[in-house]
């Protein structure tokens, strides 16, 4: 039988691992223990975590036991990876309030029924801490001059890195050696970013406890041309469908380029590799449903079956011109606005990025309103436009917003 470690080098979720064989034979037979850490930096998982969750579903699938680590402690520092700035400091009411939001998302991909899997918060170990113990014990563990050649600090020191973040690569180290003792935890998981944290809590597992500990880092999701996946012209691809609606969700995914289209099923979907690797000989207008199935499959997996059905036969009809606008992505604007040149409400709404991209939208005829082509570039809506207090728009030839007026 293949293991899971093939499956997951096959599909392309394996970014770098310290001990390679070692992590293999750890994974070769069921009931290894492993963990990701979630720091509770917004009241959303987005699709930055989508494939770090996909693997901890096929390891647990492959019988393994993956603990989620909710960051209730260190997410009142901030982790400075990947980061130009200083995070904003947040309450711990905000902490929490997040956390909960975590624990809901991460259960439509891991099952926690009956110990299969943990869910732990480092709050409940570092918040007790006494620094001065913590720093006896595990500072000493430290080279500074190891420390600051790490990728996440190196890209801020030019900018200034404080003190408080300074600390995180070591609490992070210090919530592997607290799973490993609490759990038998060997094996910590996380994005590439993360692979200096993660080595750092390899490390002292091993001086503390002369413990077997792995670290393995998953492939950040980005296009073909190197740059990260999940923004939409409203903001961050969300897995909350109150802060992105599901027909939006749907769409993204519909409507990513051709090159990313096989990734994406490789890393996002269940989908077996035959399948996938079938996909991968098509080409040009052959590959819109594929894509079509990319964003089902996907939009299953995050919202359910009966939401993707629902919102993949909404997209569907659209295209086809038969479709309502109940899933559409919806813009609100106060009623006064409707005397407003239309070129100004989509920039507003953020469906065009400028006036003068919207012009030249309107000069390649890929700007209808309704069923109307528009040609004016200082056009304003009409009485005759406006049905139920709402217009529909279609932006080029796949993209459909509803902007609705209300009263008030």
């Amino acid at each position: 039988m293949e293991s899971v470690y093939d499956v997951l080098q096959e599909r392309g979720y394996i970014a770098q691992v310290s001990h390679e064989e070692e992590i293999r034979e750890y994974l070769s037979k069921p009931g290894a223990t492993f963990y990701i850490g979630f720091d509770p930096t917004a009241d959303s998982l987005h699709v930055g975590h989508f494939v770090q969750l996909m693997v901890m579903a096929r390891l647990q699938r492959a019988g393994h036991r993956p603990i989620a680590l909710l960051g209730g402690g260190t997410g009142m520092i901030g982790d400075p990876s990947g980061r130009t700035d200083l995070r904003k400091v947040m309450t711990v009411e905000t902490i929490e309030h997040n956390v909960e939001e975590f624990k809901k998302q991460m259960e439509k991909f891991i099952d926690f029924s009956d110990g299969k899997a943990i869910m732990a918060n480092n709050a409940d170990w570092l918040l007790p801490l006494n620094y001065i113990e913590f720093i006896r014990e595990i500072g000493s563990q430290f080279s500074v001059n190891r420390m600051l050649a790490a990728e996440a600090y190196k890209q801020r020191l030019e900018r200034g890195l404080t003190f408080l973040e300074f600390n995180y690569m070591l609490l992070q180290a210090y919530d592997f050696l607290e799973l490993y003792r609490r759990y038998d935890c060997r094996l910590q998981l996380g994005g590439d970013d993360q692979w200096s944290n993660i080595l750092a809590g390899v490390d002292l597992v091993r001086r503390k406890e002369q413990g077997k500990a792995f670290g393995m880092t998953m492939t950040l999701l980005t296009t073909s041309t190197g740059e990260k996946m999940g923004k939409t012209v409203g903001g961050a691809v969300w897995l909350d469908p109150d802060k992105l609606k599901p027909y939006d969700f749907y769409q993204y995914w519909r409507n990513i380029d051709d090159a990313d289209v096989i990734r994406c099923l490789k890393l996002l979907t269940f989908l077996p590799m035959e399948e996938i690797s079938a996909y991968a000989e098509l080409e040009g207008e052959e590959l819109n449903a594929v894509k079509e199935k990319l964003a089902y499959e996907v939009t299953k997996i995050i919202h359910g079956p009966e939401i993707a059905d629902e919102v993949d036969q909404a997209a569907k009809a659209i295209f086809s011109g038969a479709g309502s606008a109940a899933n559409m992505p919806e813009v609100k604007f106060a009623a006064s606005d409707q005397n407003r040149p239309l070129l100004d409400l989509l920039t507003e709404g953020k469906i065009i990025p400028s006036r003068s991209e919207g012009r030249r939208l309107i000069q390649q005829k890929g700007l209808v309103l309704n069923d109307k082509l528009i040609e004016d570039f200082d056009y304003v809506l009409n009485e005759g436009d406006i049905v139920d207090n709402a217009v529909i728009i279609r932006k080029g030839k796949k993209r459909y917003y509803r902007l609705f007026f209300t009263e008030g």
